[in-house]
């Protein structure tokens, strides 16, 4: 059984005007990676469907979902917020983006693959329940998790999030619930400037939020990671993981501070494989966010993959 390898070219046609950091080349720069060096061999390429209104209004309040299918602009752009913009296609490509998280839980639930990436734009975990924000129009790991545990009736589910910025959106949907233990690190002081400490924006028991103070490298985002997750991963004892995977913690890209190598990444993969073969016979569906420098993204995503797929 393969890994599974989720994207689609209409992620490639939202765009928010030239020079924006969160562009098409992202994807590209990511699928020539995996396939220099051979990572996409190991997997089955599949394309993201259009996720449903059901499926959005799982993580996202009805009205939330009808004002961005109504807001599409006809040509040009529209304005979300200071950092967000919507062109004609933008629609389309973030309604593939929560799709993948949906079939990736579809496929790897239903035995289908071992793994999923979701190689899709734009990214999620700064959407809220009812907004879109920060690059963000639909939370996509959220659509995904709630699949997971209202269809398929799962009882315990994880979600871990390494990109420099706080999932605010992913926390907004998801505290309080019981079914869902959300771990995070990312760098204080920064967008969307909430979560500071160890807890929780809302004080939710499900919630473990490290946050780390700019320039801390390498070995505090180890150490966090080490003194923070596995206690609570491993009594939650969750039967899916899913992975907010940003790579904008990385020290060449602009976007944070934190200075983390692409051995970061392999290495908080490895861990959170481990616990997954131990808890939830190594599901694991990782969603792409953050990272904007391409060179350093690609890289970084390649390491990621490579831990993911069992191909290192």
């Amino acid at each position: 059984m393969l890994p599974a390898y989720i994207s689609h070219p209409d992620c490639a046609r939202h765009e928010m005007g030239a020079g924006h950091p969160e562009c098409p080349e992202r994807l590209a720069a990511i699928g020539d990676s995996l396939l220099a060096r051979g990572l996409l061999d190991y997997m089955l390429p599949f394309d993201a469907p259009l996720a449903t209104v059901a499926q959005l209004e799982r993580a996202h309040t009805a009205l939330h979902v009808r004002r961005l299918l109504a807001g599409s602009p006809a040509s040009g752009y529209a304005q979300v917020d200071p950092d967000t913009w919507m062109n004609p296609h933008t629609v389309n490509a973030a309604l593939r983006a929560a799709g993948a998280a949906v079939l990736a839980t579809d496929l790897v639930l239903g035995g289908d693959a071992s793994a999923a990436f979701c190689a899709v734009r734009p990214p999620g975990h700064h959407a809220e329940r009812a907004a879109a924000m920060g690059f963000c129009f639909f939370n996509n790991v959220a659509v995904g998790i709630r699949h997971a545990l209202d269809v398929h009736g799962l009882a315990r589910v994880a979600l871990v999030d390494f990109d420099v910025h706080h999932g605010n959106g992913s926390e907004d949907i998801l505290a309080g619930d019981e079914r869902v233990l959300m771990c995070s690190t990312f760098e204080t002081g920064l967008y969307p400037f909430n979560g500071e400490d160890t807890r929780s924006l809302k004080d939710a028991a499900n919630m473990v939020n490290v946050g780390l103070a700019p320039r801390s490298g390498s070995e505090s985002f180890r150490a966090a990671v080490t003194g923070h997750w596995p206690p609570a991963l491993e009594r939650f004892r969750p039967e899916l993981i899913y992975i907010s995977a940003g790579f904008d913690a990385h020290r060449d890209d602009d976007m944070g501070n934190l200075g983390l190598v692409d051995a970061d990444y392999e290495w908080v993969t490895r861990q959170l494989m481990d616990l997954a073969s131990r808890h939830c016979r190594g599901r694991v569906i990782s969603c792409l966010e953050g990272g904007y420098v391409l060179d350093p993204l690609a890289r970084s995503v390649a390491a990621h993959v490579k831990v993911l797929i069992g191909a290192d």
